[in-house]
């Protein structure tokens, strides 16, 4: 009772700091992103005709919102697992990929939701091309890992047992 002073040293204090500091300016910036797309800005900046607004603003907004959804878990999780002791300096790379890896996945499921859906933002190949190179995008690396175990099946290995060496 009354232990007032810090469990962590100086060096993760200035890594707690950095991380908390990135993770404001993402928040802040994901904020005026949103802010940007709603008064219109980026469709002037780009020229976007009429057919393709609502297309970029959806896109854009789930993207952004998928963004601050991840800031918000990133956020909680860094001042949480300071408070409890739980933070360390190897989750580092989740904490700071989070809120990219979820606007990216907020992207991607609108597209793939909307190739499957009657009333699309945007219809035709693109979405669809979209959708299916997410979904292989997501599932290669168990799709090669499958591949590999039915090569291994069909055709062997082509490690050299130990004792043949």
């Amino acid at each position: 009772m009354g232990d007032w002073r810090s469990r962590y040293d100086n060096e993760a204090w200035r890594v707690i700091r950095i991380e908390a500091a990135y993770l404001f300016l993402l928040l802040v910036m994901t904020g005026i992103c949103c802010l940007l797309l709603w008064i219109g800005y980026f469709e002037r900046r780009l020229n976007l005709g009429s057919i393709h607004v609502a297309a970029f603003r959806s896109y854009g907004f789930v993207w952004f919102g998928g963004t601050l959804g991840g800031l918000l878990v990133a956020l909680k999780w860094q001042y949480h697992s300071v408070a409890k002791q739980l933070w360390n300096f190897d989750r580092i790379l989740w904490r700071l990929l989070t809120p990219h890896i979820s606007g990216a996945l907020a992207f991607a499921s609108l597209a793939i939701f909307e190739t499957f859906s009657s009333s699309t933002i945007l219809t035709g190949r693109c979405v669809r091309s979209l959708a299916f190179g997410v979904l292989v995008g997501l599932f290669s690396d168990n799709a090669l890992a499958k591949l590999t175990e039915i090569a291994v099946t069909l055709f062997g290995t082509t490690k050299v047992p130990n004792h043949q060496r």
